[in-house]
C-alpha cells in the first residue's frame, strides 16, 4: 500500500497535523512518517490567467475577454512550493492526495487548483477540518471522505472565481477605456464583483447624507386606561 499526501492550506496547520497524529519526521521541505507525507500551500498557489494587457488592445472593440478555457499559472511569489506540492504528487508511492485546507469554498478552490496544475488524476479524499485542536483533527483523519463528494462545492468555488474574473477584467477594462477616452487620460481603474457594488451602496448612504434635508415631524403623547393600570 502506497503513502497518502495531506496537503493543508498553510505550513502552521501540516504542523498542527503532523503533531496531531504523530509519527512524522521533517524531510527537506516536507513531514513525512511511514504513511504518510504533510506539506502544505502558502493560501493560493495557482490562480486564473489573465490575457496580455500589452497585446490586448485599449479600446472598447477588444472587450469582451472571454476565455475559451480558463488556464492555471503559479503564482510567482509562491511558485516553489507548487513546484515540490507537484514532484509530491508524482512520487511513485504515493497514490492518493488529501485536501486538508480550509473547511469551506475557499479552501476547496486553494487545493483543486494546486491538483489541477499538477495534471494529478490520483485519488482524492478529503479531511474536513473545523477545528484544530488535536482531537478533532484525528477525527477528520480518521473520518476522511472521497475528494468526489466536495465535487458541487468545488465548482461553486471555480465559478466565484470565474466571475470574479470575468467582472473583473472586463469592467475595469471598459471603465478604463471610457474614461481614457473622455478625459484624454489614460489611467488604470478597478471594477470587482463585490468591491464595486459595495462602492455604490457607500455612495448611496454618501449622497443621502449630504442631501438630506430636516423635516418637521410630530410625536403622539397619551395616557391610556387599562385593568392593569395606567399607561
Amino acid at each position: 500500500m502506497g503513502k497518502m499526501l495531506i496537503i493543508a492550506e498553510k505550513p502552521s496547520v501540516a504542523r498542527d497535523i503532523a503533531e496531531a497524529l504523530g509519527g512524522f519526521k521533517k524531510t527537506e521541505d516536507w513531514l513525512e512518517s511511514s504513511s504518510a507525507i504533510i506539506s502544505s500551500g502558502i493560501g493560493h498557489l495557482a490562480r486564473l490567467v489573465a490575457p496580455d494587457a500589452a497585446t490586448s488592445g485599449k479600446d472598447l472593440a477588444t472587450l469582451p475577454v472571454i476565455p475559451r478555457e480558463f488556464a492555471i499559472e503559479p503564482i510567482p511569489k509562491t511558485q516553489g512550493q507548487l513546484r515540490l506540492l507537484g514532484r509530491l504528487m508524482k512520487r511513485p508511492d504515493v497514490d492518493q492526495v488529501v485536501n486538508a485546507c480550509d473547511a469551506g469554498r475557499e479552501g476547496e478552490l486553494i487545493f483543486r487548483l494546486i491538483y489541477e496544475y499538477a495534471g494529478c488524476k490520483k485519488l482524492m479524499k478529503r479531511m474536513w477540518l473545523q477545528s484544530m485542536t488535536a482531537e478533532a483533527i484525528r477525527e477528520a483523519y480518521r473520518t476522511m471522505q472521497p475528494g468526489s463528494k466536495f465535487d458541487a462545492l468545488g465548482d461553486a468555488a471555480k465559478c466565484r472565481s470565474e466571475a470574479d474574473f470575468l467582472v473583473g477584467i472586463n469592467g475595469s477594462r471598459g471603465i478604463t477605456y471610457l474614461h481614457a477616452a473622455q478625459t484624454q487620460h489614460y489611467e488604470g481603474m478597478a471594477v470587482g464583483r463585490v468591491q464595486t457594488p459595495t462602492l455604490a451602496m457607500i455612495t448611496e448612504r454618501e449622497d443621502a447624507i449630504r442631501n438630506f434635508v430636516p423635516q418637521d415631524y410630530w410625536e403622539v403623547h397619551a395616557t391610556f386606561g387599562a385593568a392593569a393600570g395606567t399607561y
